[in-house]
């Protein structure tokens, strides 16, 4: 049966992620610095394990059964209470819906939003599974140049007068400001009120994803664009993956009530629920402080996985090839001389030189810019992270 001609026009938009490709080369012999995923290591198996039991013990029929669309209540009340105390958010459970990662987050972005040709400004690059996301909705992308503070919000203003003067429909404007993926660059905290003044004077809605600000090394003094959101036009996104397990899929949104009555909308005919089992295992991780006893020790073992790949990136790479310094998270931006496409290099790379990282282009909203590369330095060890920099500046000087 030819089930070619039975798919959707949307399906023209999809394509297989090539990070979800790279995770199938994380074999023995080939160092990948691909995927984002966070060192094993850090995960607190021994706590989960109790909180598992316990959770099973304690409330099973709860935990195995079918939930309310928006999440588990006294979860979204934990979630609101860490979020003021660590990350200085005053919301309430009735501003919180519960996602399956912060992932499905960006669908419902894309669901209850974006029209064929609306337009989505962003990072420029951003987070490549995001763009993924959106494009079966048939937006028009607009991208901002980034420099080492952030989103050039001087930029972002001019573009958004030209856009509206053409009568364009903007719905909203994404931004990754902590630690960003995928070039590891914070944005200064001007720059965020700044950013925040450009939405309240063209009234327009801002999504803050902030995955990575648990993960800042260096002594930055920045906030969350939502706790400086006085007028609640800021979607807040988090997750559980980076401090918890991301095994575990769980994310939460922070929004108006307004937007949470319509994601649960959008949520219902997707999943009904996130997994009661899970978010009540991560309601213990919260109340056991497990969270955030945890968080120091990562963030000490991530900031010398960071300095680690630096220095071998100041080792081996020949002339001609720059590099971000990540302020925290999880990633290091490359970008190499025009004339070397990453896309050609990674073949090369991975069959002769057994070392593997992501191009570039995808996270561009025009995928015009073709030798540049993301490279994470949370899942290799410290061998793997000096042996496969070698490796790579290997490739990059035979190509």
């Amino acid at each position: 049966m030819e089930i070619g001609q039975l798919l959707s026009s949307r399906t023209r938009y999809m394509s297989a992620s090539e990070i979800r490709e790279l995770l199938k080369w994380a074999t023995a012999d080939v160092i990948s610095f691909g995927g984002g995923m966070p060192d094993p290591s850090t995960f607190p198996v021994e706590d989960i394990a109790k909180i598992a039991s316990y959770v099973l013990e304690a409330y099973p029929h709860k935990a195995l059964q079918y939930g309310p669309t928006e999440g588990v209540y006294e979860l979204r009340e934990e979630i609101a209470k860490f979020s003021e105390s660590f990350r200085g958010i005053k919301t309430r459970a009735e501003n919180i819906i519960i996602t399956v990662g912060s992932q499905e987050a960006l669908e419902l972005l894309g669901r209850v939003f974006i029209n064929p040709g609306d337009v989505v400004i962003t990072e420029n690059p951003t987070y490549l599974a995001a763009l993924q996301a959106w494009r079966v909705y048939e937006p028009r992308l607009v991208g901002i140049p980034m420099d080492e503070s952030g989103m050039v919000v001087e930029i972002l203003e001019e573009r958004v007068k030209q856009l509206k003067a053409e009568g364009a429909r903007i719905k909203f404007i994404y931004t990754i400001p902590t630690a960003q993926n995928p070039t590891g660059l914070t944005m200064s905290q001007d720059r965020r009120k700044y950013l925040l003044e450009v939405a309240e004077r063209y009234d327009l809605l801002v999504v803050e994803d902030d995955p990575y600000s648990y993960f800042l090394f260096e002594p930055i003094q920045v906030s969350p664009i939502k706790a400086l959101d006085k007028s609640d036009r800021v979607i807040y996104l988090s997750t559980a993956s980076k401090i918890f397990a991301p095994g575990l899929r769980l994310g939460w949104v922070i929004a108006s009530e307004e937007v949470i009555r319509w994601f649960n909308l959008a949520k219902q005919s997707l999943n009904l629920n996130t997994s009661n089992l899970v978010q009540y295992m991560f309601l213990e991780g919260l109340r056991r402080n497990v969270v955030l006893k945890n968080l120091p020790n990562v963030r000490d073992l991530y900031k010398r996985k960071r300095d680690a790949m630096l220095a071998a990136l100041e080792t081996y790479m020949p002339q001609g090839v720059s590099w971000t310094r990540p302020s925290g998270g999880m990633f290091i931006w490359v970008t190499a001389p025009p004339q070397i496409d990453t896309r050609e290099l990674l073949k090369v790379a991975v069959t002769q030189y057994k070392v593997a990282f992501v191009p570039g282009h995808g996270f561009f909203v025009d995928q015009s810019v073709r030798n540049a590369m993301r490279l994470n330095f949370t899942y290799p060890t410290f061998e793997q992270i000096n042996e496969g920099i070698r490796r790579l500046a290997l490739a990059l000087r035979g190509a």
